[in-house]
């Protein structure tokens, strides 16, 4: 997948890219690095968060979920975190940042199947 990442869109924008590609992981965008209690609205635009230039970049799934998170630090100073879908939840993949996100991806479709069955990936999902 190629990341198009422009200060003029909403972030939900990023988050239906990412979400498309990798049905069972989502990505949430944050204020503060170290503070994950002041998650972004997805309807504000870039700009009005981060002063950030225009780029793109290529997101495979051989990319580990740290060096996603690194990169988009590194590249367009957004505080990305990942989660996976586990069940009907959405945890935070920090103890397995060093996964492929095509590994997150296929977890949280092997743990989630029954609740996929019935919904599709992320469906009736409360965002935490």
């Amino acid at each position: 997948m190629y990341l198009h990442i422009s200060s003029k869109q909403p972030i939900s924008d990023l988050q239906k890219a990412f979400s498309n590609t990798f049905p069972y992981l989502k990505i949430e965008f944050f204020k503060n690095k170290d503070n994950y209690e002041g998650r972004e609205n997805a309807n504000l635009k870039i700009e009005q968060e981060v002063p950030l230039h225009e780029g793109s970049f290529d997101v495979t799934g051989e990319m580990k979920v740290s060096e996603l998170e690194q990169a988009l630090e590194f590249l367009f100073p957004l505080h990305a975190r990942v989660f996976r879908l586990s069940g009907n939840i959405w945890l935070e993949t920090s103890m397995t940042n060093d996964w492929t996100l095509a590994h997150q991806n296929e977890q949280g479709k092997e743990i989630s199947f029954p609740f996929a069955q019935h919904e599709g990936p992320g469906k009736g999902v409360q965002k935490n």
